[in-house]
């Protein structure tokens, strides 16, 4: 179990930062940042995110023409800015994913609803998971949904079957710009137990 001090950096003192140090974050932080989440789970194993990770100065151009105009100039100086797509023909790889089910693949093919379905639900988690990976390994994040999805499908996933779910940047946050902590709901007025 996770002591109080590491419950802390990953939920009640993680915030979303939208201004962010000149600091890089290496090739090799995003790989250590994939590896840890990539063992979380989905539902039938399905893992349909599929994560562009946005560094260069060319890229990050095409990027923020895709961004709305409160998102762009925090994404333009965001180290990194994950595109996390959900990819609508995971089920073909489900055979690999999934192979105690060999006709898993049947479940989807054909039933766009369901496929859909699946991969945004399951795309979402794989990209929460991302950002507590991210925590866990000293990132900040700043979670966006402000963007244009068709110029951003247009743009990284043209001629695939990858669609945008959201947009999340990576890096080192200013801590002395953040927002004041804004309230949650209390667990009475969010959960029941019955």
């Amino acid at each position: 179990m996770l002591n109080q001090e590491s419950l802390d950096l990953l939920f009640a003192n993680a915030r979303t930062h939208n201004v962010w140090q000149d600091k890089p974050v290496s090739d090799e932080q995003i790989q250590q940042i994939y590896e840890a989440m990539k063992w979380a789970p989905t539902s039938a194993n399905s893992c349909p995110a599929r994560f562009v990770f946005v560094k260069s100065a060319e890229q990050k151009e095409k990027l923020i023409v895709c961004m709305s105009a409160g998102n762009a100039e925090k994404t333009r100086r965001a180290p990194v800015t994950v595109i996390i797509g959900m990819d609508l023909a995971f089920y073909e790889k489900l055979i690999k994913l999934f192979p105690h089910a060999p006709d898993a693949r049947s479940w989807f093919e054909g039933n766009q609803a369901n496929i859909e379905a699946t991969a945004f639900r399951n795309s979402s988690l794989q990209g929460a998971y991302m950002i507590m990976a991210a925590r866990a390994l000293g990132l900040d994040c700043g979670p966006m949904s402000g963007f244009d999805a068709d110029k951003i499908n247009a743009t990284f996933f043209a001629d695939s079957p990858v669609k945008v779910n959201f947009v999340c940047s990576l890096g080192y946050g200013d801590a002395e710009k953040l927002f004041p902590r804004s309230p949650r709901l209390d667990f009475v007025e969010a959960c029941k137990i019955i």
